[in-house]
């Protein structure tokens, strides 16, 4: 049965593949969220998860099972995932972000608010956009972010901390 199911996801078949994620992306979500307890991470790994799937459909193995080699590749996200996440903690902790900021930062990764920082996030000015979603979404340190963008690691962390800054702002009107 996995067989042609591989066959025609190898052959850009759209609803092969609509089928392989209803049928699994349940299983990969309670695999991930067992293993971390994060709805965010679960998340994640699920969509890049079928994203991979997509991408690397030509080099599936006809004679391995789909729901293997789908785990295979959660297992991996979720490794890198949480390399990211553990990257991104380090280096906010060697910047001395408060406990206030790292809960700030969890609050942000819930899928109610998302929308609303994003929102508040695009307002801002182009640099300072560019140089939180590089530490947001790649997990850069403040050091790479400012080799990358050619700027100090102070003006990174001046940037980082302004964005804190009026989210947190944000989260205190939305509180009040």
């Amino acid at each position: 049965m996995d067989k042609g199911i591989i066959c025609n996801i190898k052959a850009d078949d759209q609803s092969a593949f609509n089928d392989t994620y209803f049928r699994y992306h349940e299983q990969i979500y309670s695999f991930v969220f067992k293993k971390t307890q994060s709805e965010y991470i679960a998340t994640e790994v699920v969509q890049l998860c079928f994203i991979r799937l997509w991408e690397n459909r030509k080099s599936l193995k006809e004679n391995l099972a789909l729901n293997i080699q789908l785990f295979g590749m959660a297992r991996q996200v979720m490794i890198d995932e949480l390399r990211k996440e553990a990257t991104r903690t380090k280096y906010n902790q060697a910047s001395g972000v408060s406990p206030f900021t790292d809960n700030l930062m969890k609050m942000i990764e819930s899928r109610d608010l998302l929308k609303h920082f994003e929102q508040e996030i695009e307002a801002m000015p182009p640099m300072r956009k560019m140089v939180f979603n590089l530490s947001r979404d790649n997990g850069l340190s403040y050091a790479e972010i400012g080799e990358i963008l050619g700027i100090s690691t102070k003006t990174v962390e001046s940037h980082i901390g302004k964005v804190l800054s009026r989210l947190k702002h944000y989260m205190y009107t939305i509180l009040l």
